[in-house]
């Protein structure tokens, strides 16, 4: 049993040094909800991301909730874990992103 473990943790630590690949950026990348458009987290512009978001949410046939919950699941999974490492510039725009999609969606 404590090969095993260290088999796990040997592997996981090659993978941290190949690219620092992450889970949390492959979830981002191969989300089975959706289907975002490359860089829609890397844009200016909150309501060109909202927009993104929404458009991607409303044509995913994968997902299991609505739109709205598909995307805003999505933008705060990016900004809680893909992003941990975001500048406060890049957060606030990503935080108005959230306050655009419910605009979009009509909610609150």
């Amino acid at each position: 049993m404590a090969k095993s473990r260290k088999t796990k943790s040997r592997k996981a630590k090659k993978s941290q040094k190949t690219g620092g690949r992450k889970w949390s950026s492959r979830v981002t990348r191969e989300s089975d909800a959706l289907d975002l458009k490359k860089g829609v987290f890397t844009q200016d512009d909150p309501k060109k991301i909202a927009r993104s978001l929404k458009r991607s949410a409303e044509h995913s046939h994968r997902r299991k909730s609505s739109p709205y919950r598909s995307a805003m699941s999505m933008l705060t999974f990016y900004i809680n874990r893909g992003g941990k490492d975001l500048s406060a510039r890049r957060k606030r725009i990503l935080e108005k992103a959230k306050d655009e999609l419910r605009a979009l969606f009509d909610k609150d």
